[in-house]
């Protein structure tokens, strides 16, 4: 689940909810620009603004909120030092941070409806944060990932690039696809799974996936669209058929591209695409043999080496 799942299941259930985002941050901060929480009026909540007693208070300055019935959008700053006079959050790592609450009700659902909608469907659009409320450009692309211009409690806006979700393409359905989806999906990525076999048992047994389907190997490279926001993990049922999906993916612009192999296998074939004009840099960007060695024996032992793997680009 990701925090656009939890509030879109709220206010379809027509609960309200207090949206707090971190709009703007100074110093040594725990939460940073874009860290966010949603709280619900039925009490759950879920998200991070940064942890500790000061994430603590807010929820509860939310919840508090919600029980008077409160639709005013405000600001509240908190300052991670006890020597402050004014908005001490409890913390003491000397930074400071402001964030923005942002009551949500039934009337938002359209908004949050549509980004939920360009998410599931994989297209791009931009969450709009300001004075007025919460609204939603169905095909805006921003600059970056997000734009936070804040000034004061009267003069701020938040913008936040949805859509562009990091996808990990994974090749091949089988034994060690069906934990990488699990494991994937519970660390936020979108997931989009591949196959050439029909009527395999960890393909139809695949709920963690976004998006399933079976396909002829020959004809994959406009499945997968370049960008940094795009992974490729492909682990097939045999080496010919990992072979010619490496093969449209090698000159793509990817974040990311494993394949699973023992190294003898790498070699013979790396060995072959060399001889046929391959170049050294676009074979030096392939990680193989796949993920990170934890010495992972068990099909999620290996999910888990790979998915060590794909965070570590992620983050680099």
């Amino acid at each position: 689940m990701t925090i656009w799942d939890f509030i879109y299941n709220h206010l379809t259930t027509d609960n309200r909810l207090i949206l707090i985002v971190v709009t703007d941050t100074k110093g040594s901060s725990p939460g940073r620009v874009g860290f966010k929480i949603a709280v619900s009026g039925n009490g759950e909540f879920f998200g991070s603004i940064g942890g500790g007693i000061m994430e603590h208070n807010m929820v509860e300055l939310a919840r508090k909120k919600l029980m008077e019935d409160s639709t005013g959008i405000f600001v509240k700053r908190q300052i991670h030092n006890p020597e402050s006079e004014h908005d001490k959050s409890g913390m003491i790592c000397s930074g400071e941070q402001t964030q923005v609450f942002v009551p949500l009700s039934k009337s938002d659902l359209k908004t949050f409806a549509s980004l939920y909608n360009c998410i599931n469907e994989g297209r791009k659009g931009s969450l709009i944060l300001n004075r007025r409320g919460a609204s939603f450009l169905d095909g805006h692309l921003l600059e970056k990932s997000i734009v936070s211009k804040f000034e004061n409690e009267n003069s701020w806006e938040y913008a936040e690039q949805t859509g562009l979700t990091d996808t990990v393409y994974i090749f091949g359905a089988g034994h060690i696809s069906l934990p990488l989806s699990q494991i994937l999906r519970m660390l936020g990525f979108r997931i989009v799974v591949f196959d050439d076999r029909r009527d395999l048992s960890t393909y139809n047994a695949n709920t963690f996936a976004h998006h399933k389907e079976v396909v002829n190997y020959r004809s994959v490279s406009d499945l997968v669209p370049e960008g940094r926001n795009s992974y490729v993990a492909i682990m097939t049922f045999g080496h010919l058929s990992d072979d010619t999906v490496l093969r449209q993916m090698l000159n793509k612009k990817l974040k990311y591209l494993g394949m699973i192999g023992s190294k003898s296998k790498v070699q013979e074939l790396f060995d072959r695409l060399r001889n046929e004009g391959f170049s050294e840099e676009s074979l030096s960007f392939v990680n193989t043999p796949i993920g990170i060695p934890v010495g992972s024996q068990t099909p999620e032992e290996i999910a888990v080496s790979i998915a060590a793997r794909i965070i570590q680009t992620r983050n680099s």
